[in-house]
């Protein structure tokens, strides 16, 4: 077996030869390499490409080794092999499922997309014990969804996002149990429930359990496509159904998470229970068409999104904006993380 700084050597050499970018040689997460479709790329991959160098056959499943899917094996597909060598898997995650669970991840489009990316499906943060699931890249409508009478001015334009990232998501809202674990106390009004997310914390003492982690907020975008899961309606079910909000709740307060249907990602309580604080500062959205947008530069509040436990049913919509001082604290906000591969 050749040195890692031989290998090297040869993926920049083939880099340069067939006009890869370092990016595609480099890239973090991916693992397009994996050829026989074991999450790891070796040897045995190695050894199925070069079995298969040249023109690929009329017959497409005879090209397994074309790793880019230009109907040809060469040094392009060595490159993007070589450049994935190793454990497809995060290093900072235990791999609970690869594929993601049709009965799960409903949209067709959403499971296609997470399996191309060739990143585990459903995972737990080692740090923290988060369960996260993989949320695909890909392109929506941000803002006000069609036919949505409630709409706030700030809501509109709706606009095309595309976020070209895949990224993970914390599966339910931080928990009370999750928070106290890292951080050693527990600042909610409703205490005691370890299940229930945890709340009257700041964006800014979130910074904190981010930073203590590895993990982070999602952006305002992130956080509506995550919400939306594959629709385009203001909500992705009935409200009774999916979320918790001031007529339904059991008891006074914040619920367990879980409680309610997830979306068509798997993701609990995106809608209800908690605001959940995105990393953005708050400001007026674009006219145009983004790509992986982060909101303004600056700011004097940052978004909160999903409405909660004690506010009215049009607070809970996926294109429903609110806002406060970093610096805040309530008992009807929380929060989500996420985690970029």
């Amino acid at each position: 077996m050749k040195s890692p700084n031989i290998l090297l050597s040869i993926i920049a050499a083939v880099a340069m030869t067939f006009g890869l970018s370092t990016s595609l040689v480099q890239g973090q997460g991916s693992c397009a390499g994996d050829v026989n479709g074991d999450h790891v790329v070796n040897g045995a991959d190695l050894a199925i490409l070069l079995g298969n160098w040249g023109q690929c056959p009329a017959v497409v499943p005879a090209c397994a080794g074309d790793v880019n899917g230009d109907h040809v094996v060469n040094g392009a597909d060595l490159a993007i092999l070589l450049g994935n060598w190793g454990n497809c898997a995060p290093t900072w995650a235990t791999v609970l499922e690869w594929a993601p669970d049709a009965a799960v991840v409903t949209d067709a489009t959403l499971r296609n997309a997470i399996n191309a990316s060739g990143l585990p499906w459903r995972v737990r943060d080692n740090g923290t014990n988060i369960e996260m699931l993989l949320v695909p890249g890909g392109t929506f409508m941000m803002g006000c969804s069609p036919g949505d009478a409630e709409c706030g001015g700030d809501e509109s334009p709706a606009h095309e996002v595309t976020l070209t990232n895949a990224f993970y998501i914390g599966k339910t809202e931080v928990t009370q149990a999750q928070w106290q674990a890292k951080m050693g106390n527990n600042p909610s009004y409703f205490s005691g429930q370890p299940n229930n997310p945890v709340e009257q914390v700041s964006w800014n003492t979130i910074q904190s359990f981010n930073s203590a982690t590895g993990l982070r907020l999602p952006t305002e975008a992130e956080w509506e496509y995550a919400c939306r899961a594959g629709t385009t309606t203001a909500r992705y079910g009935e409200l009774n159904a999916i979320a918790w909000y001031y007529q339904n709740w059991t008891y006074y307060g914040t619920q367990p998470v879980a409680g309610k249907l997830p979306n068509a990602l798997g993701l609990y309580d995106t809608l209800g229970n908690v605001f959940e604080w995105c990393q953005d500062w708050y400001g007026p959205y674009s006219s145009g068409s983004v790509t992986n947008p982060t909101g303004p530069a600056t700011g004097s509040y940052r978004l909160l999104r999903g409405g909660n436990w004690v506010f009215t049913s049009g607070y809970c919509r996926a294109s429903r904006r609110s806002y406060s001082a970093p610096g805040s604290v309530s008992d009807v906000n929380g929060f989500r993380v996420v985690r970029t591969p």
